[in-house]
């Protein structure tokens, strides 16, 4: 335990937020291809990576307290104050890598997400535009099977049968 889990368990995180853009990436592709089919299998995985992050997110808090107490910046430390507070270089280049890695990474991850958003909304706003367009003049079928304007006004049977 310590600042050698810590350092494994940021590693882990970097490589899931990893995960996530990929997962990301490829609802974009699905969203831009016009592909919403997949799109639920698609959410789903990234729900799945979302939660294996919030589960390594609670073992990395844990270290985070086990690290900040041993190098005296409590418990409830950031990674920057345990940068600021490691005892040998050796750490601190290894924490300030992790710190700018993950920052890097939660860029890019904003980033697609916006642009995930944005593409949902253009296709929510083509589907209303699309549905407000459809003519509302649907015939009713005669006896024979038959469309046209009668009866005038609609009914949903033929009184004739």
């Amino acid at each position: 335990m310590g600042a050698q889990e810590l350092s494994t368990l940021l590693w882990r995180e970097r490589e899931l937020l990893e995960v996530l853009m990929f997962k990301l990436e490829e609802e974009k592709l699905l969203l831009t291809a016009g592909k919403t089919r997949w799109l639920p299998f698609a959410t789903r995985e990234v729900e799945q990576v979302l939660e294996r992050l919030r589960e390594n997110g609670i073992e990395r808090a844990m270290e985070v307290a086990i690290v900040g107490d041993e190098w005296g910046v409590g418990d409830d430390a950031s990674l920057r104050s345990i940068i600021a507070a490691a005892p040998t270089d050796a750490w601190r280049d290894n924490f300030t890598g992790h710190l700018g890695a993950l920052s890097e990474l939660a860029s890019s991850i904003a980033e697609l997400r916006d642009a995930n958003v944005q593409y949902l909304r253009a296709a929510a706003r083509v589907t209303h535009e699309t549905l407000a367009s459809i003519s509302p003049e649907a015939a009713t079928y005669d006896s024979r099977g038959n469309t046209g304007d009668w009866p005038p006004g609609g009914q949903i049977f033929d009184g004739r049968l």
